[in-house]
């Protein structure tokens, strides 16, 4: 009995601790939140193009949390297709994250190689009009909308690619406030709110003016300036609450 008894306290002793986290995206352009379907333009770009938006849909994948040690923690499995008309895509939730003090956060806007070339896949990589064809893959980043600036009233960026100098996959590790830590527990699951701002699609490297650059529709020289820009700033790690 006492053989038993000591051998169930080594495998409870083993488990894993792990907690969970839940990474909220907050869409705003610049300083206003996202609304979409305005009736009229209701955002400008800082050079004077006006906008509205009527689709923002994107991939987040491949997340990884960094511990003070320098260690990480790689989520298995791990791909989200946000889209700001579903409430519901906008909160990430990465169960049995290790228990630990982490520092840092890394992932990949879009999907990685591998995965544009594995197949027919599932879950929120199932088939849809976020995929183009098994030689161009995925639709990493999808913003719609319209502006009085552009030729046709509209503009329409898909943005992908996963080969040579198309190649659209970008990764980025926006910090955490200063002096924050993100304390995953047994017994508490903290929330991370990321601010996801459309303006940086539009900013950055390249100043997108409506009138000469309306249209991203395949993986190309035009995807790649609008992937650049994005990842220039789109995500920001606004706070963490500890709950």
């Amino acid at each position: 009995m006492s053989f038993s008894f000591s051998n169930c306290k080594k495998d409870a002793a083993a488990e894993p601790q792990v907690g969970k986290l839940a990474i909220e995206m907050d869409h705003v352009v610049g300083n206003s939140s996202l609304v979409l379907n305005a009736a009229t333009p209701n955002y400008t770009t800082p050079s004077g193009d006006r906008f509205s938006v009527s689709t923002l849909r994107y991939y987040i994948s491949n997340i990884r949390l960094r511990k003070e040690d320098g260690s990480e923690y790689i989520q298995p499995e791990s791909y989200y297709l946000v889209d700001a008309t579903r409430p519901d895509s906008k909160v990430l939730t990465l169960e049995n994250v290790p228990t630990g003090d982490y520092t840092g956060i890394t992932f990949t806007i879009g999907v990685d190689a591998a995965r544009n070339t594995a197949g027919a896949q599932k879950g929120a990589l199932a088939p849809s009009d976020m995929f183009w064809s098994w030689n161009t893959g995925y639709i990493f980043l999808k913003l719609e909308g319209k502006s009085p600036e552009a030729d046709n009233g509209a503009f329409t960026y898909h943005i992908g690619g996963f080969e040579g100098a198309n190649n659209a996959i970008r990764t980025v590790s926006p910090a955490f406030p200063t002096g924050t830590t993100l304390l995953i527990r047994t017994d508490h699951a903290p929330e991370m709110h990321m601010k996801v701002d459309v303006m940086k699609i539009l900013t950055g490297p390249t100043e997108v003016r409506f009138a000469t650059f309306s249209t991203a529709h395949m993986p190309g020289a035009s995807a790649v300036k609008l992937a650049n820009n994005y990842a220039a700033g789109m995500f920001r790690v606004d706070h963490i609450h500890a709950n």
